[in-house]
């Protein structure tokens, strides 16, 4: 039926675009223009296009949001947590695709206040989304921010949470990113560029006035920083951080004099990175200060911050990653990464008796939830694997018991999680490198090489990719699917060299790895090439795209979600979201070492003549991280260029950023879209 229709044909606009006397021409660089209506007329047409190619498949997508609705617990509720004398918790009512936000005073059996009904706020909107909460220390108010487009542009406003009352304070372009000074009337808040959106700036803001009026309290200058503002978690010190990819750099001033001026904590040295935490008349310290590449602990005194000060807490490991710390009044929690696995460290401290929480399974996601109370024995926890669902636990650090606050339940009757196999298997990279990945699937899979098999990767950022639980996931599994995520390079999975060996000029070890991955799997009888499956999103719609280039044989089918795949020319204008601020990330390709580099991975400069798999590609037209127009481009330049008679699907959500549709089983919808993609390729029928 796909091969009878005649998919969208763009028109080619030469535009001939030249740096370093390398000459480029691009034929669809005319897509660049959301407000032509020539360029909505394409969007329509190929959206138009999938949907008449896959009307076919209306019914496997319809039972795939029915049967993945199914198994979610719609009045579903957070576990409450305590904060400055009232329980919070977040909610969902059956039926309603938007949470309800509420609290209680001192006691789980108070009456529930409820703060915001986000069903009624979202009513007549397409996309909604309620960000940024943050409530004064007297209780009374509320910060929150809107965002009714799905760009990330916000509006804050403040609700008395006594009376119920929205105040007429209305601050617009905001970046939903808020906190309280101590007086409960100043309110500290961050803004972006309207071009760029990169967030660059802080004001401050008096309850009750125009915010026309608000002050400016800084502006940060360097176009590949962001800022953002909080208050420290004892309540004591405001903060103000400025973040490139490889410096940060802070600023404190005492949350009881929110009209005084902030103080440096340690000025910015490229290359240094740190952030703080306050405790008692000290600041512990996370930071690669010193070659600690992994990180390390150190701490100053309050009234010296600058880093010649800093002493040493924890050294730093070579083999040992320090992601995080939470300070409690009596214990330092330390949550670390090692072998690619994360691990909860618990220090008192009177400096006796540390200790690791256990953990049993091969391959599992272990971190520290909400705590945000400091006087506290507590500690909560959030536990899960690819084939356990996701458990928050309460954990006395103390008695060194725990008690289970809550499993996620998943509904229909039939899941045990005992009818899966997990597995970490290490495949090797073409550099000799050992590269893990996490499999999970049903019990009795034959190594024959008939499995359908999705392989997940992303692989830059330094984001690591945990082995996560998916209730969703179950609707591939239950059908003999195989699935797994590639730890590739680029990430942080293996500490922080992991990701320096995956960025910049290392880059293409990231899709190396993912391809090695990839033989590996099909070697080892998991899966053939013709039934394996990639998927990424965002910069892993680069890997995608990468890959599609270098290994289209490997693949039946490929899905891309927002991907960034037309580099060269998204990194040389500045006036693009996110562009300066990932210099550090991919090159300036300003640079030519940077810019040869780049130009020779880049998916959109790299099409040609050869056969690709199967592809379905999804974007939003608002998306404000990756441009509608590179998928839209790359999918007219793949039309025009590829040989096979593949299904390729471009589809575009015109209501939507990068995150996609809003609210909850809206999700579903664009997911069963991709499974009924993976499932109607298999000749799965649901």
């Amino acid at each position: 039926m796909t091969k009878k229709l005649r998919p969208p044909v763009a028109n080619k606009i030469p535009n001939t675009l030249e740096k370093f006397g390398d000459v480029r021409v691009d034929n669809y660089f005319w897509l660049n223009d959301r407000e032509n209506p020539a360029v909505i007329d394409y969007l329509k047409e190929e959206n138009a296009f999938y949907q008449k190619s896959t009307a076919h498949t209306k019914k496997i997508q319809t039972n795939l949001f029915k049967e993945m609705k199914a198994r979610i617990k719609e009045d579903d509720e957070s576990v409450p947590y305590l904060y400055n004398g009232y329980y919070y918790s977040t909610r969902f009512q059956k039926g309603q695709d938007y949470p309800i936000y509420s609290r209680r005073k001192g006691s789980l059996s108070a009456k529930e206040e409820i703060m915001f009904d986000c069903n009624k706020l979202a009513k007549g909107q397409s996309y909604f989304q309620l960000s940024g909460l943050s409530v004064s220390s007297d209780n009374q108010f509320a910060i929150f921010a809107i965002d009714t487009v799905g760009r990330r542009i916000y509006t804050l406003q403040i609700k008395n949470l006594f009376t119920g009352e929205i105040l007429s304070d209305k601050i617009e372009n905001a970046t939903g990113n808020s906190t309280w000074a101590n007086d409960n009337k100043t309110i500290f808040y961050t803004r972006q560029d309207e071009k760029t959106l990169r967030s660059d700036k802080v004001f401050k803001h008096k309850l009750g006035t125009n915010s026309a009026k608000d002050v400016l309290v800084y502006f940060e200058k360097d176009d590949t920083y962001s800022v953002s503002v909080y208050k420290e978690k004892s309540k004591k010190y405001l903060v103000i951080g400025s973040s490139s990819t490889m410096t940060t750099e802070y600023r404190i001033l005492s949350a009881d004099n929110p009209d005084g001026k902030f103080q440096v904590f340690q000025k910015r040295v490229r290359g240094l990175e740190y952030s703080i935490s306050h405790y008692g008349a000290e600041f512990y310290i996370m930071t690669n200060k010193d070659k600690a590449f992994n990180f390390k602990l150190m701490k100053t005194s309050e009234l010296a911050t600058a880093k010649e000060n800093w002493v040493d807490v924890i050294p730093h490991d070579e083999e040992v990653l320090l992601e995080e710390i939470d300070i409690f009044k009596d214990f330092l929690v330390v949550s670390e990464r090692s072998n690619g696995l994360n691990k909860i460290r618990i220090m008192p401290w009177s400096g006796k008796g540390a200790y690791f929480l256990p953990f049993e399974s091969e391959t599992y996601t272990a971190y520290t939830a909400t705590n945000v109370d400091f006087d506290t024995d507590i500690l909560r926890y959030s536990y899960q694997s690819m084939a356990t669902p996701s458990s928050v636990i309460d954990f006395n650090m103390k008695t060194k018991t725990k008690e289970i606050k809550k499993e996620q339940q998943v509904l229909g009757g039939n899941f045990d999680k005992n009818n899966y196999t997990e597995e970490r298997v290490w495949a090797t990279a073409k550099d000799g490198t050992q590269v893990p990945i996490s499999l999970v699937y049903r019990n009795g899979l034959k190594k024959n090489g008939n499995n359908p098999f999705l392989l997940y990767a992303y692989g830059s950022y330094g984001a690591s990719m945990d082995a996560y639980f998916s209730s969703t996931r179950l609707s591939l599994l239950d059908r003999g699917f195989v699935y797994a995520i590639a730890h590739i390079r680029g990430g942080e999975d293996l500490g922080r060299k992991w990701y320096e060996n995956g960025k910049l000029l290392k880059k293409k070890n990231t899709f190396t790895d993912f391809v090695d991955c990839s033989k590996f799997v099909i070697k080892e009888g998991y899966t053939s090439p013709e039934h394996l499956y990639a998927e990424g999103g965002s910069a892993g719609g680069l890997l995608m795209g990468a890959v599609l280039n270098s290994a289209p044989e490997l693949y039946h089918g490929v899905i891309a979600q927002v991907p960034f795949v037309d580099v060269v020319t998204t990194m040389l204008d500045d006036s693009i979201p996110l562009t300066t601020g990932e210099y550090d990330e991919w090159g300036n390709p300003n640079v030519k070492k940077y810019y040869d580099y780049m130009k020779s991975y880049s998916p959109y400069d790299n099409v040609k003549p050869q056969a690709y798999p199967n592809l379905y590609i999804s974007t939003g037209l608002h998306d404000s991280q990756v441009q509608y127009w590179e998928p839209a481009k790359w999918v007219a330049k793949l039309r025009a260029t590829k040989t096979d008679s593949n299904i390729l699907y471009l589809d575009t959500n015109m209501e939507a950023g990068h995150g996609g549709a809003s609210g909850r089983f809206e999700a579903l919808k664009e997911l069963a879209k991709e499974f009924s993609f993976l499932l109607d390729l298999e000749k799965i029928e649901i």
